[in-house]
């Protein structure tokens, strides 16, 4: 057991807690609550944002699918950074012009529909819980594998702080939180890699060879394929193995043959996954509710804008660092492969690669802090993002609320996520973050990017494009999550399916917008002046 863990996570916690008391002293209003007055400087925001996109995905999940899959999954940190640039060329400036608080708000700042509000409003709670479920399970993963305690506990715990947090600070306590949590999970990654660079001789093997890995807890594994263990024992996929504690890891003809290669080289079997994911992570993170709604706090759509260039700086630099560590999980840690628990890369590095001295451990303590932060503030913006929507469409429609109101809001969004969380323990993480973000490509992104650059979009058209692409992706999701196991192209098709969802999308909100050109808004000019005219220019 690592002594410096609890420590760490306890500073984190503490930490958190005391940022979030200090930025309870600015928060009085609902305004403050919901979009910190929209008075959050462009260098404070890009870090808060940066802090809470970077969620249990970005820290641990891209670590574990290069482990697994190689450069086959380089495309996600390349659509999560990317999709920012997509966010600055067509939305960031405009959606802050339009006065909103929330993505329903902006449905009826633009279009002037109930109905379309509130199935906005549905889509915002959908994607909400499918990305904060995987938050709280990378709490639980957390806690269960550092430190052998129970999943659920890791999971209660930062949905507890998460929810205490929102509901007492807000916006306005959160935006000082994440800023914080962002620059710990870049040193938390950052400072173990140079140690873990440091590590290797000039012709790139391991200055020190480390130990043969083991098992470090009784362990069951289900075998998805067909291989050779040590070299002599054959095994069959579906066979069923069991390991104690202490049990030394097996070499695998199948995992050590993927390290060669055929690993470094990009499968040219499944294109329709790679664009499907493509299309999914960059045009999603304009369609994700909990990063939208930073965009609100700024004072003005050039604030935005430069907000965004400062995001895309901060985040491409820290998805250098979850690549390597996959790369070098394949040297130290290949029990993941066997295991399937491969998420816990980042976690497990620094101690199997420099041992369980002083250095390793604190190092490994370090990389958990971050772990803890990444789930914080992720959880956090994602919350916040979410109890405004209930709060302003659910509890109070219409209507002016109060705090306490809003606090309501906070506990009532909290409570299905981190229910699910206690039940679900064994999903990808990066797979459902994955599916979230198709959703939001397949809804929002059509109805932004129309709602924003064409006169002609009616509330009819932006209804069937958000049931038919929408609803849609939100099908193979629920397929995918719940269903039974899907094999061939129809797990493909139904497993990433933004390449056919956000098409249908479109082609639907255009169409039927077409068709039903009469209920275009009477006032449309003047929204959109609204929305590209520059501040300057209307006041």
């Amino acid at each position: 057991m690592n002594p410096y863990l609890a420590p760490g996570l306890i500073l984190v916690l503490l930490l958190t807690v005391a940022i979030g008391a200090y930025g309870l002293r600015f928060a009085r209003t609902t305004s403050d609550f919901l979009v910190a007055s929209r008075s959050v400087s462009p260098s404070w925001n890009a870090a808060a944002i940066s802090g809470e996109y970077l969620s249990a995905a970005s820290f641990l999940g891209v670590a574990g699918l290069v482990l697994r899959y190689g450069v086959d999954v380089l495309w996600y940190p390349v659509g999560f950074a990317a999709g920012y640039l997509a966010l600055l060329l067509f939305v960031a400036a405009p959606l802050r012009r339009s006065g909103a608080f929330t993505l329903p708000d902006f449905c009826q700042v633009r279009l002037k529909s109930v109905a379309l509000r509130r199935l906005a409003t549905a889509f915002v709670l959908f994607i909400g819980c499918l990305y904060l479920l995987p938050q709280l399970q990378g709490a639980g993963l957390t806690f269960a594998t550092l430190t052998g305690g129970s999943y659920a506990w890791g999971a209660l715990v930062v949905g507890v702080v998460v929810t205490a947090n929102v509901a007492f600070g807000g916006m306005r306590a959160i935006t000082f939180v994440q800023a914080f949590q962002y620059w710990l999970k870049l040193t938390a990654l950052a400072v173990p890699m140079v140690f873990l660079i440091l590590q290797w001789q000039s012709d790139g093997r391991p200055a020190v060879t480390p130990p043969g890995p083991v098992f470090h807890a009784a362990t069951t594994v289900t075998i998805e394929q067909d291989a050779v263990l040590d070299g002599a024992t054959k095994v069959v996929a579906g066979e069923t193995l069991r390991f104690e504690a202490g049990d030394p890891v097996p070499r695998v003809s199948t995992v050590d043959a993927e390290f060669g290669a055929d690993w470094l080289l990009p499968d040219q079997t499944g294109l329709f996954t790679t664009y499907s994911l493509i299309l999914a992570t960059f045009l999603g993170t304009m369609g994700l509710p909990h990063v939208l709604v930073r965009f609100y706090t700024n004072p003005d759509g050039a604030s935005a804008r430069r907000t965004t260039l400062v995001v895309l700086a901060m985040v491409g630099m820290f998805y250098l660092l979850p690549t390597l560590y996959g790369v070098l999980g394949r040297i130290y840690t290949p029990q993941l492969l066997m295991t399937g628990n491969t998420d816990a890369v980042v976690l497990l590095l620094p101690e199997a690669a420099l041992g369980d001295g002083h250095l390793g451990r604190l190092l490994g303590a370090l990389v958990t802090a971050g772990a803890l932060a990444a789930f914080l503030s992720t959880s956090s913006g994602l919350l916040t993002s979410v109890a405004g929507v209930i709060f302003t469409d659910v509890l109070r429609p219409g209507r002016s609320g109060s705090v306490r109101d809003f606090r309501v809001a906070t506990v009532l969004a909290a409570l299905v996520p981190t229910a699910l969380a206690l039940q679900v323990s064994d999903m990808d993480v990066s797979q459902v973050v994955g599916l979230a973000f198709a959703v939001a490509a397949s809804s929002f992104c059509p109805l932004l990017v129309l709602g924003i650059w064409w006169r002609r979009l009616t509330d009819a058209g932006a209804i069937a494009g958000l049931i038919a692409g929408g609803g849609a992706a939100m099908a193979s999701v629920l397929l995918t999550v719940l269903g039974p196991p899907l094999r061939g192209g129809f797990a493909e098709f139904v497993g990433q399916p933004a390449a056919w969802t956000v098409p249908l999308a479109f082609l639907v909100m255009v169409g039927v917008s077409l068709v039903t050109g009469k209920r275009v808004p009477a006032d449309v000019g003047a929204t959109m002046l609204r929305l590209h005219a520059p501040e300057s220019l209307r006041s």
